[in-house]
């Protein structure tokens, strides 16, 4: 079911090294995941690995075995590789002992229902992945219905946003959206829209936020645009109480997202 490869010009090894690039993220609509934990966690929500590639040290792991078991019933490539490979495809010194190729996926908006879930979250040109990566991880513990990116933002695929998930990338709904289709699509949101806004004169502990609530966070540099703020119910402001004027995204939005959900 498996295959040994050990050379470095091996056109899958090439394959999955080439997904750190988002031109090839883009063409091929795949992305690549490490860990045994997050790719065990991945079959458990339904999600078949294209390429499953392993360290020659863990082949004999439960978790391993079954995740082998799954690709190859699935039609995927399992491949066991030396620790040189592994970290040349990780870019890692101390890399996974298994990563995997997944498919993407993108929800569409119309696809959503909002009354599914308290919370929503929506993002403006976020452009950290770490950032997007932990928001997440963060929806995800909280029970968020999903997150819509909203605009140019950075790729929820990319090896740093999907470390940062810590898995939660397979069990969040991601939606893309363009400012115009964002703008379209809110007409319709049922519940409250909720911004930050620096100049905000409304607590976010005191807001009233009529479910289901859509968070709607902006920019790491420069915030909420004029013309979204313009588009929420409220905007409220996290109070800053040292020296420190703001607060990190992901840290702001877990706030919002506590704080909105009760």
């Amino acid at each position: 079911m498996s295959r040994v490869v050990t050379s470095h010009s091996n056109a899958t090894v090439k394959a999955v090294k080439a997904l750190h690039m988002r031109k090839t993220r883009e063409e091929t609509g795949q992305f690549l995941a490490e860990g045994l934990k997050i790719v065990t966690e991945a079959i458990e929500l339904g999600f078949t690995p294209k390429i499953l590639m392993f360290g020659q040290d863990g082949g004999d792991h439960p978790l391993l075995v079954k995740a082998i078991g799954a690709t190859g019933m699935a039609g995927g490539d399992v491949i066991e590789v030396n620790r040189e490979i592994l970290e040349k495809v990780a870019r890692r010194d101390n890399p996974q002992s298994v990563l995997a190729v997944f498919d993407q996926v993108f929800t569409p908006a119309e696809a959503l229902a909002p009354g599914s879930a308290k919370v929503w979250v929506a993002l403006h040109k976020v452009r950290d992945p770490g950032n997007l990566g932990t928001i997440i991880r963060t929806a995800d513990a909280a029970g968020c219905g999903g997150v819509i990116l909203v605009g140019d933002c950075c790729d929820p695929y990319s090896v740093e946003a999907v470390r940062a998930t810590m898995g939660s990338i397979f069990a969040v709904p991601i939606v893309k959206l363009t400012e115009a289709e964002f703008i379209a699509w809110r007409a319709g949101w049922p519940g409250s829209v909720v911004g930050t806004l620096l100049t905000a004169t409304v607590d976010h502990r005191s807001a009233d936020y009529q479910r289901p609530t859509l968070v709607l966070m902006g920019n790491e540099q420069a915030g909420l645009t004029p013309e979204l703020a313009a588009l929420c119910d409220v905007n409220v402001k996290i109070p800053m109480r040292g020296r420190a004027d703001s607060l990190n995204l992901s840290v702001a939005t877990g706030i919002m997202i506590y704080a909105a959900g009760g």
